[in-house]
């Protein structure tokens, strides 16, 4: 069993301090919020689960992760395009959230057409569960992803914030000349 090594920061945004796991390379490793450390916990032993992950405090926020986060909240949305991540997780779990990356921002996908997009239509059921262990929210937009009905469904920093994240997105993404 290896020991996995990162630090932990917290920063504060519009919709309540963030909480940011990255490694030594300054890649993103998760994005949660305060509140959800546990939830945070439980997702890096599933993602790495020969390994040991170690979360180590560090204060104040800073370097590249914090600066996109700061611009992504001033309205510079595509700020979070170029973030280095390091994911775990199963092949398929990545595939989806590849693929989550892909959604622009301003508009959102259902289940129904991602799991069509990436090629596993029947899939519809597992990709909502792969979309729930995203690690890297706001980065991996998970909160793009909508009812087929176009109903806001789970996320798991609530809807309130779901519902924030996507007018904020849809205000300052740019619209087509």
């Amino acid at each position: 069993m290896a020991q996995l090594n990162f630090l932990l920061t917290r920063m504060p945004s519009p919709l309540g301090p963030i909480l940011l796991l990255c490694d030594a390379q300054q890649r993103l490793r998760a994005l949660d919020w305060q509140g959800y450390e546990a939830r945070m916990q439980l997702l890096m032993r599933r993602q790495y689960p020969r390994d040991e992950v170690v979360m180590q405090a560090r204060t104040p926020a800073q370097g590249p992760v914090a600066e996109a986060l700061t611009a992504y909240f001033d309205g510079e949305l595509q700020a979070l395009d170029g973030l280095a991540l390091a994911l775990g997780g199963t092949d398929f779990q990545r595939q989806v959230w590849a693929a989550l990356r892909g959604i622009p921002a301003g508009s959102t996908r259902s289940y129904a057409s991602l799991a069509a997009q990436i090629g596993r239509p029947a899939a519809v059921r597992a990709l909502g569960m792969a979309n729930g262990a995203n690690p890297i929210s706001i980065v991996l937009p998970c909160h793009r992803v909508i009812g087929s009905n176009a109903a806001l469904t789970g996320y798991a920093g609530g809807l309130q914030r779901k519902q924030w994240l996507l007018n904020h997105e849809a205000t300052h993404a740019k619209k087509p000349a």
